[in-house]
């Protein structure tokens, strides 16, 4: 598999990790954390917010996956690679959300 597409499918995986907690806040009308929030990162963001933030992360796992990195299911390397940029950014995002909510992982 080409350097490109390893790279491609990993941060896809993050991003469509990326999307989840933003959108299922943003749609169950909850307020969460992002990039637009005062401080950044820190403070909250509408729920709105947090459902297009949600979407743009979906659309470039989208663009990552399957335009730059030929994501295919039956490709295991591929779905390896994704899986582990998924679960690393998963963990990477509960180790953060506790922290601010000030519980431990």
């Amino acid at each position: 598999m080409p350097w490109l597409d390893v790279v491609a499918n990993f941060f896809g995986g993050a991003f469509l990790a990326n999307f989840v907690p933003h959108f299922v806040a943003g749609v169950s009308g909850r307020s969460f954390p992002s990039p637009f929030a005062k401080p950044p990162f820190r403070g909250l963001s509408s729920p709105a917010v947090n459902v297009l933030w949600g979407l743009l992360n979906l659309a470039l796992a989208y663009g990552l996956l399957v335009a730059v990195g030929s994501f295919e299911l039956r490709r295991v390397g591929a779905v390896v690679i994704s899986a582990a940029g998924f679960a690393l950014t998963s963990v990477g995002l509960a180790r953060k959300l506790s922290s601010l909510q000030g519980s431990s992982p």
